[in-house]
């Protein structure tokens, strides 16, 4: 199979403001706003397409906030307000439309399905949250484990939602009824972070272990390989809008950029090559303006990078 060449990659800013731990970002892929959050309880604003400009307030909450979610057809903003619950920003009105109480606990991811006008919430009590997407009315709480729900992913045509756990494990549900489909058992310490490949044929899952592990969906999740990528924990994983990369994010304080087909190492992006984050890097997200890769960190700050991507050859 054809593979990429290795991608250019330029730091373009330093986004500060945050006074504390940078834990979350969220945005939609065609637009040039991201949002971040962390233990500050500020969530902010900042546009990838300049990213000079200083970031703007948009909310500010009592708790840490570890998870966003970015909802562009409702302009709304999602907030997990930890040990509080879930929180819904008017974007274009700048004010809390909803909010929902949930069991006092950290939370650490949320998913919105319009299809099935569901949000669906990883709790660190090990309980997965269900609300109605309209007024995020709770509907169901599903105990799973009793160590944390880190990370939520879902595949809208298997209707299958997987979600990793600190237990190790990961969970394929149905999407509609709930109920567990498979039990993945591979990791040797937490999942942080999970996603289907944009075919669909794969999800990807790493976390603690510093393994990236690819399971093969058709074949009922069939491990079919695992890579030792990261010197320490990895902490997110996305893909490129335009499916050809995947980035991954370490405690290791590094981004690697891998060939989503091949899972081919193609770029390191470190302080040591590109003047990046000195701390843990905790989150990434593609805005697909310009090919521009955000991530934030413990150093309390973003950072925006072109990313210039080779041809296949």
């Amino acid at each position: 199979m054809a593979s990429l060449v290795r991608p250019q990659v330029q730091k373009l800013a330093t986004l500060s403001g945050h006074r504390d731990c940078v834990y979350a970002l969220s945005g939609a892929v065609g637009e040039a706003v991201v949002y971040s959050a962390g233990t500050d309880g500020f969530v902010v604003s900042w546009n990838v397409d300049d990213p000079t400009q200083d970031g703007e307030l948009v909310a500010r909450v009592e708790n840490s906030v570890y998870a966003l979610r970015h909802v562009p057809e409702r302009q709304w903003l999602l907030i997990g307000h930890n040990f509080q619950g879930l929180q819904a920003i008017d974007l274009s009105a700048r004010q809390l439309v909803h909010a929902t109480a949930l069991p006092p606990a950290a939370i650490f991811d949320i998913l919105y399905s319009a299809s099935r006008e569901r949000v669906y919430v990883a709790l660190g009590n090990g309980t997965l949250a269900v609300l109605h997407a309209h007024d995020l009315r709770l509907l169901h709480l599903v105990p799973l484990t009793d160590k944390s729900l880190r990370c939520l992913a879902l595949h809208e045509e298997r209707n299958e939602l997987a979600i990793g756990s600190s237990d190790t494990q990961v969970y394929v549900l149905d999407a509609d009824t709930l109920t567990v489909r498979h039990t993945l058992a591979a990791a040797t310490n937490s999942v942080f972070t999970a996603a289907y490949s944009p075919d669909g044929r794969f999800l990807l899952t790493a976390g603690r272990d510093a393994h990236l592990r690819r399971w093969d969906v058709a074949a009922g999740y069939k491990e079919e390989s695992s890579i030792v990528a990261h010197l320490f924990a990895i902490n997110h994983l996305a893909f490129s809008p335009d499916r050809q990369l995947l980035a991954t994010c370490s405690m290791d304080k590094s981004i690697k950029l891998w060939d989503a087909d091949s899972l081919r190492l193609l770029r390191v992006v470190d302080r040591a090559r590109h003047a990046g984050h000195g701390t843990s890097v905790n989150k990434l997200f593609w805005s697909g303006r310009q090919n521009r890769l955000v991530s934030c960190s413990d150093d309390r700050s973003l950072v925006v990078w072109q990313v210039q991507l080779g041809a296949r050859n």
